[in-house]
């Protein structure tokens, strides 16, 4: 994938306005960075690499190995049923379900309010699979950075979930940074590991 400078899209200064909805977004806007900046290392292999044996992916459709899965195309997100045990995710599953919480919560925020992440289509593809993801969330911060700082507190705001329904909109944006520094800390972590297994230190 081609390198993207995304440095040269967050403004710094943000970091040094003391209000709440500025604390907030330069939090997302600095955990994106992190992110963004790796995104363009992932090729295929690194994409869909099983970092264990049966590990969540995107899968063609028929060879899915749970009932439970999202997305229109042929390739679904499999997604853990209750009690199903622990697995590994692949950078495949960590970008596509870090799309659909982008997605989800900007249709139901500033967007028709009418699909779901399910409406997704999902691609095998990192270039495709990592522009989805660069589409949605750019989308969000740039939604986000449009809003009063009174906004922060309006409850149901987002009509996305229950939860969202109930909570002052500030919670939802604090929520999805978390899933957004969470689940980009494992892509990191993955794309580092794969690269050590597929070049590893003294081979030629």
């Amino acid at each position: 994938m081609p390198s993207v400078d995304y440095s040269a899209d967050f403004d710094w200064s943000i970091l040094a306005v003391p209000e709440p909805m500025a604390m907030v977004r330069g939090q997302l806007g600095f955990s994106w960075l992190m992110l963004a900046e790796r995104l363009s290392e992932i090729d295929d292999e690194a994409y869909l690499w099983e970092p264990a044996p049966d590990a969540w992916s995107l899968r063609p459709r028929e060879q899915a190995r749970t009932e439970n899965v999202t997305g229109l195309g042929d390739w679904v997100l499999e997604w853990p049923r209750e009690g199903d045990p622990e697995r590994m995710r692949t950078i495949a599953w960590l970008v596509a379900h870090l799309t659909d919480v982008f997605f989800e919560r900007w249709e139901w925020t500033f967007g028709g309010r009418k699909l779901r992440r399910s409406d997704l289509t999902f691609s095998p593809r990192a270039e495709e699979g990592i522009a989805q993801l660069v589409r949605w969330a750019t989308a969000w911060q740039e939604d986000i950075a449009g809003l009063e700082t009174e906004q922060v507190f309006i409850v149901g705001l987002s009509q996305a979930t229950e939860i969202d329904q109930q909570a002052p909109f500030g919670h939802l944006v604090l929520h999805v940074n978390r899933e957004l520094i969470h689940h980009g800390a494992e892509i990191t972590f993955l794309l580092d590991q794969h690269r050590a297994i597929r070049s590893p230190a003294g081979a030629d």
